[in-house]
């Protein structure tokens, strides 16, 4: 059709507009196989992350512990160092910066004059690895990581790091010497509780620990929930920290989560609840809407502690009106809880669409 004559010229013109599509079709597939190409390695980076994550959270669950261990301190290190070099690698400053301040604080114990840590330097790692975490579970979520956001987490939790490299110079200079407990007097709580219930909920999460280690079986759950019940009994009649081991133990009993999901979640936020209710912030104890998802669960669970016959425990249903599901909710949880439920209703209906 767009030959114009029996020429050989005229002949090759009629192949032209056909070598332009041709052109244009290997352009488009040799973007989509670099865009697959990608893809493949951000996944892969986000899966070797989260594990150098567990890593991390494991370490700091009992950081006094693992610095008795120089080879456990060095695995920290190097998780933070790897998280550091890959997302280097893919362009993602706001990771690399946090995950580089991690490992020059992380270097500090493995190197250095510290010899022993206390619960401040235990929070203070803890809060930049939260923040690692959140920047990873951005990357992974729908929209992606988006830079003005990771550089305002960046910005945040630079002070963090600030404060704890000046913590770990006057623990290594001794002037500032590790205390056993929490060195904070334990402030007026709604229940009593015993004047040293962050050393003694340590001590059972170290138990917990040790059973999240065994093989996933429903003998090793009943375990965990008998340390939740103690854990329970323990924070006397707060009921922030009573909610939170009941979210917890709703999410152990679930068999769809397994250990390795569970126990540096669930271990973390019963440890931070602990120090919080040391030294009177009972108020500020609320589930994370991970440990929310996780307990999730469309059998509820049975009550955690209770004196009363089995046949009268109490099973809340939803009710079919959606205005009376609302009055419910508003009922039960509260602000802090409600937001994270809404947000995870939208991603649920997102992700089903």
């Amino acid at each position: 059709m767009f030959c114009m004559g029996a020429s050989d010229s005229g002949q090759e013109s009629c192949f032209l507009p056909r070598r332009g599509c041709f052109l244009e079709g290997a352009e488009i597939v040799r973007r989509t196989v670099v865009s697959d190409q990608q893809d493949r390695i951000m996944r892969l980076f986000i899966e070797e992350a989260k594990e150098h994550l567990d890593t991390l959270e494991n370490g700091l669950v009992d950081l006094k512990s693992t610095m008795k261990d120089p080879e456990s301190v060095q695995e920290m290190f190097r998780a933070a160092h790897s998280v550091k070099g890959g997302a280097a690698m893919l362009g993602l400053d706001s990771i690399k910066t946090t995950a580089h301040r991690l490992e020059d604080c992380f270097k500090v114990l493995k190197d250095g004059p510290v010899k022993q840590v206390d619960q401040t330097a235990e929070s203070l790692f803890l809060k930049g690895v939260d923040t690692l975490k959140d920047l990873l579970g951005r990357l992974e979520g729908p929209f992606g990581l988006r830079n003005e956001e990771g550089e305002k987490l960046v910005q945040q939790v630079m002070p963090v790091f600030a404060q704890l490299e000046t913590h770990l110079d006057k623990l290594a200079s001794g002037k500032v010497q590790p205390a056993a407990g929490s060195g904070t007097p334990a402030a007026p709580t709604a229940g009593a509780v015993p004047a040293n219930f962050a050393v003694e909920v340590m001590s059972l999460l170290k138990e917990m620990l040790q059973v999240f280690k065994q093989k996933e079986s429903a003998a090793s759950r009943s375990e965990l929930t008998a340390v939740c019940v103690r854990l329970y009994k323990l924070g006397g009649k707060i009921e922030t920290w009573q909610n939170l081991v009941k979210t917890a133990r709703a999410a152990i009993v679930n068999p769809k989560n397994s250990y390795k999901v569970l126990a540096p979640l669930i271990i973390k936020e019963l440890k931070e609840a602990g120090d919080l209710v040391q030294v009177g912030k009972v108020k500020t104890i609320v589930p994370s809407k991970n440990l929310l998802l996780l307990a999730a669960n469309p059998k509820p669970a049975e009550p955690i502690a209770s004196t009363a016959p089995a046949a009268a425990s109490k099973q809340v249903a939803l009710p079919a009106e959606p205005k009376a599901v609302v009055k419910l909710l508003l009922k039960t949880f509260n602000k802090k809880q409600l937001s994270d439920i809404a947000k995870l209703l939208v991603h649920a209906i997102k992700s089903s669409n």
